[in-house]
């Protein structure tokens, strides 16, 4: 049967909802639309709909706008027909019908994340446990301890003790073998940078460890401690080992790819910090780009490092990539269009409005509140008074008249700034919304079941300042 959608709206994006609507190819639905009788569709409530809403007959599913704040469970019960919060922006409508609504879920993964805390012998045991704590929250599976070179790790075993009392599971990597040794002894789940000739460790103490060549480069040498493991019946992780650029890199690529043809059922390991650490790139498309690797290659486990400032969400970033490409790969399709986080500096869509629907909106609007958008020529400010386009936040205030007006004064100040940024770096701006930097920021938590507080200009004169 063909679906029915009923599109709750406002007066001023009905027009624009219309045209999207109408514009639409191959609808596999029909529809009514709503004008539930507020200007800004954003600014309905769950009474004004209770009240003024009488929902066609044979109604399906009725489609809030994506900034709704009110509880739609209550709303479902209510009519009796299934109520959902589309996008925020009409634009992004059809991407969101294209999908008949279902929720993209990035739930699952298959790649377990190893965590270094490279410094971990230096740290003072209180530091260690905060940090691997922080790791841990922000997507980490194993804490990797690594070892430093002439540095005693005295704390070694009571650290992995007391990691493995707060249900963290522990590796940890060292080219001494007296500490990789206590470290089996105080039950660390992992061993790493095991050879042919460091392998019989793992055996005594059965703790997994993760396989390299005893040569650097040398397949032949993996070959052997594979078999070695193999013939001792333990688990184990098989690591080619990622080269950084220039020293390499290719060859190492090709080093995996061989890897994988000659055992296809072998867990292996991608340390990507060579490549997010030594590389003076965002690191969040490098690490998209080797958890891709990662994924076509069956991959199950990467080693992430963030010893360099410019990596310090890379947990995050694996967190978040782990969980794209195995959806798309999952699809049979193309890690696009499944979550924005890696989509840091620049936006796929920045700009839902053309400047042609901004100026219809601003047609429309009969107040002096100012309303900021941007499109592909600039900014743009208007209200009841004009209409202003520029590129410059500064270009903008003498024309503002609010010289007078401290609090008014800082908040297009503020908010104009903003849309500058978003628009000379292809960003998605929205009025009186922070910036979505992806996981490069904390995201913001928004209960979208309660009204927004009032802004800072509106509390201002609210309360007589």
């Amino acid at each position: 049967m063909v679906e029915h959608l009923v599109f709750l709206t406002g007066h001023l994006a009905k027009t624009r909802l219309e045209n999207v609507l109408a514009g639409l190819e191959k609808r596999d639905f029909t529809y009514d639309i709503v004008d539930i009788g507020v200007k800004v569709a954003a600014l309905m409530t769950e009474e004004i709909i209770k009240r003024r809403l009488k929902c066609p007959s044979g109604a399906d599913r009725v489609v809030l706008p994506g900034r709704f704040r009110g509880d739609i469970e209550r709303l479902t019960a209510e009519f009796g027909v299934r109520f959902v919060r589309g996008p925020d922006e009409i634009a992004d409508l059809p991407a969101f019908l294209g999908r008949k609504g279902r929720a993209i879920d990035l739930s699952r993964h298959d790649v377990r994340i190893f965590a270094e805390i490279v410094d971990a012998s230096a740290l003072p045991l209180d530091v260690l446990l905060e940090r691997a704590r922080a790791l841990a929250a922000a997507g980490a599976d194993v804490i990797d301890l690594g070892c430093l070179p002439d540095t005693a790790f005295g704390h070694l075993q009571e650290a992995i003790r007391r990691l493995k009392a707060e249900g963290l599971a522990v590796s940890v990597d060292s080219a001494d073998l007296a500490e990789l040794e206590a470290a089996a002894e105080a039950g660390a789940d992992f061993l790493l940078s095991l050879t042919e000739h460091t392998l019989d460790l793992a055996i005594r103490h059965k703790v997994t460890p993760v396989l390299i060549p005893a040569i650097p480069g040398d397949l032949e040498s993996l070959g052997r401690v594979i078999e070695m493991a193999r013939e001792a019946g333990i688990d184990f992780i098989v690591d080619p080992v990622l080269d950084p650029i220039h020293f390499g890199f290719a060859a190492s690529l090709g080093r995996f790819i061989e890897a994988r043809r000659r055992w296809p059922d072998a867990p292996m390991l991608m340390g990507t910090g060579n490549l997010t650490e030594l590389t003076d790139a965002d690191s969040s498309g490098v690490t998209a780009v080797l958890l891709g690797l990662c994924s076509e290659l069956s991959i199950g486990n990467v080693l992430v490092v963030n010893v360099s400032p410019h990596t310090v969400r890379t947990v995050e970033e694996h967190d978040r990539a782990r969980r794209i490409m195995h959806a798309a790969k999952r699809d049979g399709a193309l890690p696009k269009g499944y979550d924005q986080g890696l989509l840091q500096v620049h936006d796929r869509k920045p700009f839902p409005f053309t400047t042609n629907d901004i100026e219809a909106l601003a047609n429309t609007v009969r107040d002096a509140n100012f309303r900021i958008m941007t499109a592909a020529d600039g900014v743009h400010v208007f209200n009841v008074r004009g209409h202003r386009t520029g590129q410059d936040a500064f270009s903008f205030f003498p024309d503002l008249n609010v010289a007078t007006d401290g609090a008014h004064a800082f908040y297009l100040g503020a908010e104009l700034t903003k849309a500058e940024i978003a628009w000379k770096l292809g960003k998605r701006y929205v009025q009186d919304e922070p910036l979505a930097w992806g996981v490069a920021v904390p995201e913001k938590t928004d209960d979208r079941t309660r009204l927004a507080e009032a802004g800072h200009t509106l509390r201002t004169k609210k309360e007589g300042k």
